[in-house]
């Protein structure tokens, strides 16, 4: 991925494709290429341009170890934008990701043409918080969980239990997320700070742009309701709801994700 100075540190990012420009920002702890098996074929097969990036705390992206803001996600992609042509570009982003488009749509309008948000919030609520501050202190501790119980842990939080229910599929997740271990390096760590933040949902009232807001229906670590708030606070904005879907959603559900994506996208 070519790597470039953006906003005074080296991003990391990929595009392919020809035509208008779709910008994906991926959650916490994620790098960019989470979205190539499903997201950015379709995307591309609709006659897209599509970028991808490493959020700063994902390297080769600059870690920024020593902490970030919100508002430097911001610039990042709003830099990421002009650099590869200006805008407006269509902005996709879940999670932490669909967190910084609805702070970009807010901040710079002019960059921002449409934007699907998914597994998204506006405020924070006390479960979420207690997971956040708990996951951080593990790694502060330098608590290392066993493997297959850091799994299991991460499977029934991010996935549906229609996913699960597969014996199969189950093993194969689990199989991914005891690979990835639970150490995170200090970037992420950074990130991870990111999950507490005020409420932005009057806020987000002033945003203008076109918005498709996505839930999760099995959603543990933020679930439908909160991305629901965040549709009603946006004028004129939908809201859809994939079943059968976890927190990964758009990796369980592909096909259905791709479709409201498409679906939007070219409307």
């Amino acid at each position: 991925m070519p790597v470039v100075t953006l906003n005074g540190i080296n991003l990391s990012h990929h595009v392919e494709g020809d035509g208008d420009l779709v910008v994906l920002i991926m959650g916490t702890g994620s790098p960019g290429r989470v979205w190539r098996p499903h997201q950015v074929p379709a995307l591309r097969a609709a006659g897209f341009r599509v970028a991808t990036l490493d959020n700063r705390g994902i390297p080769p992206t600059d870690e920024c170890a020593g902490g970030m803001r919100i508002e430097d996600l911001v610039g990042d992609t709003a830099a990421l934008i002009e650099h590869l042509g200006g805008g407006p570009a269509r902005v996709v982003g879940t999670s932490m990701g669909a967190r910084v488009a609805q702070e970009l749509a807010l901040a710079r309008p002019d960059l921002v043409d449409r934007a699907v948000l998914m597994a998204t919030a506006g405020r924070n609520d006390p479960v979420q918080n207690a997971l956040s501050r708990g996951e951080r202190a593990l790694h502060d501790k330098g608590i290392m969980l066993p493997g297959r119980y850091y799994a299991a842990v991460t499977a029934l939080l991010n996935l549906s239990p229609a996913t699960l229910r597969d014996p199969v599929t189950a093993r194969d997740w689990l199989d991914v997320f005891e690979f990835s271990g639970s150490a995170v390096g200090a970037g992420v760590r950074a990130q991870m700070d990111l999950n507490e933040f005020e409420n932005r949902l009057d806020a987000y009232r002033a945003i203008t742009a076109p918005c498709l807001v996505v839930g999760f229906a099995d959603d543990r670590v933020l679930p439908p309701h909160l991305a629901r708030e965040v549709a009603d606070a946006i004028p004129g904005a939908r809201y859809a709801e994939v079943a059968d879907a976890g927190h990964y959603g758009f990796l369980e559900r592909p096909d259905e994700v791709n479709r409201l994506l498409v679906d939007f996208l070219t409307a």
